[in-house]
């Protein structure tokens, strides 16, 4: 009987170090694209960034002779746009009210579409004959929340911004981030979508309406298993080694203890 007992026991030791191990092993999932080829991938069609009620905007009018468009830019200091930025905010109606031009509606239009609309305007009345405008967005952007480096607040600054583009712009996601189930939550006419990608599956995340980040996107990098259970109460030590070999230690001393 003693002998079948300590063979009981270091069965069960032995288990529960196998146990204590693989819970302290390292994630197999922690490299980004492990589907990666050399291949071509087709990737959804980028949606540019369109004006939206209570958009700020810089709207600058350049032309030959700098005294006609200074009617038309009232510039504030800064270097977003050549040297300064002019802010128009738009209304819930979705107008702007640009200098003698008057009460326009931009809502809806892209950068380009607004900039050709503006500068269509100015010609047409033959206020200026050779106006360049420029339009960049000062509000427009994203949130990246969650196991990243740097979670905060991103400004767009250029269309077409991809997931792994605004990762970055965060400082990519700690080793605890989770990078199978990175969540993206968007707000659109129907209401609120929400999409799920993984990192770890190029081809898959490459066919995502999440793969272009739109404006006002939040991006949730959820923690891996190992965080999650460190929020616990004594969670570290049901996962810790150092505790498992305690336990095994104490089972072989009773078990010597009592057929000694």
């Amino acid at each position: 009987m003693k002998k079948r007992f300590l063979q009981t026991a270091r069965y069960i030791v032995g288990g529960i170090l196998l146990l204590g191990l693989s819970a302290c092993s390292t994630p197999k999932k922690v490299a980004y694209f492990q589907d990666l080829t050399e291949a071509v991938m087709p990737v959804p069609q980028a949606i540019q960034t369109k004006v939206e009620p209570s958009d700020k905007l810089s709207i600058i009018v350049k032309s030959k002779d700098p005294k006609l468009v200074n009617l038309f830019n009232l510039t504030l200091p800064g270097d977003r746009v050549g040297d300064g930025y002019s802010q128009f905010t738009v209304s819930r109606e979705g107008t702007i009210d640009f200098p003698v031009l008057g009460t326009l509606k931009v809502a809806g239009m892209t950068r380009d579409e607004l900039a050709a609309f503006i500068k269509g305007e100015l010609m047409g009345r033959e206020l200026i004959k050779d106006p360049v405008v420029t339009v960049e967005f000062l509000s427009a952007g994203f949130s990246v929340l969650g196991e990243v480096n740097r979670p905060g607040k991103f400004q767009f600054n250029k269309d077409n911004i991809t997931l792994l583009e605004a990762l970055s712009m965060a400082g990519d996601l700690g080793i605890q981030g989770q990078r199978e189930n990175i969540a993206i939550v968007r707000h659109e006419k129907d209401g609120v979508h929400t999409y799920r990608v993984d990192l770890t599956n190029f081809s898959e995340l490459v066919k995502s309406p999440a793969y272009y980040v739109r404006q006002d996107d939040v991006i949730y990098v959820e923690p891996n298993g190992v965080k999650k259970r460190q929020t616990t109460v004594n969670g570290n030590n049901i996962v810790s080694a150092s505790f498992w070999v305690s336990i095994a230690s104490l089972l072989t001393t009773v078990a010597v203890l009592v057929f000694k």
